[in-house]
This record gives structure tokens, sequence and C-alpha cells, in this order.
């Protein structure tokens, strides 16, 4: 059996064992991360079920290599792990748009180029744990990995890890 199918098998047999517990109907807050630089999110999410939710983030991005404005939209699947901790996964995308930084002229060291920013998609991976506290706020550490897929050349095929702390009003 290939690693993979071992991953995938593992997968399934967690989800299915592990039974969560209900999350709040909205929550609404703030989500700090890093990728390659610091950003900082409007953070909503949206039950859809007993068992599953939606959040959408909109905020900007400030990297090493450029600065960006980006929303984004997760389709989340939560699992209790023990009392007040649940962990959760899910998958989507979301669009932006970039500007990148002056880089230096090789030709002519007292000039500097600006590289062409523009719109870019991305789809979007996530991984996290939150802590659902009995005062009405949540807090998590979530991994979104992102990709691009379209956009001006510098975002196409680009692979980031987007590593954030969150903290959310539960209502």
């Amino acid at each position: 059996m290939n690693i993979s199918k071992l991953m995938a098998t593992t997968l399934f047999f967690i989800t299915a064992t592990l039974s969560a517990q209900e999350i709040a109907n909205h929550a609404f807050g703030l989500r700090l991360g890093e990728s390659d630089g610091f950003g900082a999110e409007l953070s909503y999410q949206k039950s859809i079920g007993r068992y599953s939710r939606f959040e959408l983030n909109a905020g900007y991005r400030d990297s090493r290599e450029f600065d960006a404005f980006k929303a984004t939209l997760l389709y989340q699947n939560v699992f209790s792990i023990d009392g007040i901790f649940n962990w959760y996964y899910g998958f989507g995308g979301g669009a932006g748009s970039a500007k990148f930084e002056l880089i230096p002229d090789v030709n002519n060291p007292n000039n500097a180029i600006e590289p062409e920013g523009g719109l870019f998609v991305f789809a979007a991976g996530d991984i996290g744990i939150e802590a659902n506290l009995n005062l009405p706020l949540v807090i998590s550490l979530d991994i979104r990995p992102e990709i691009g897929i379209l956009g001006y050349e510098s975002f196409d095929d680009r692979f980031e890890f987007d590593v954030a702390l969150g903290i959310r009003y539960q209502f």
C-alpha cells in the first residue's frame, strides 16, 4: 500500500470515528498570519450544518516581495478532540490584487525596476485546531496552503503557506 492510500485511509477512519461538538452559528474576528510577511484579515464563520461551516476572510498581506489585498472563502468540517478543543480541515479559494516591491536593475545599479502587479486567483486548503472557550470567544491556529492558479505571471503556480492565529467572537 503506498503512502497516499495509507494517509487517505487513516484520515477516513479518524474522521468517521470522531464525534464533533456543535459549532457557533456565527463567529467574527481577526485572523493574524504570516506568509513571508505579516497579514491581518477580518474573518467571519457561518455554520451550515452541525459539523460544517463556511469561513470568509478579507485582508491585507505585507510580504518581503509584495503587498496584497485578498479575499478567501473556505468550506470546513469541524471535529471535537476533547472538551473545548476542535480540529478542522477544509478547502476553497480566493482572489486578490498584489503590488510587488521595487527590485534593483542589474544593468544600472542607480535604477530600480517595478515588477508588474495585478489580480490573481488561488486555490487553498486549510487545517487547524481551535479552543472553543466558555467565553463567547474561539481561538484558533491554522495552516492554509495556497497555490496560484490564475493571474499575472509572478503568481502562476506560486505555492505559499499561510500560518495564522485567529481570535473570533461567537454569537
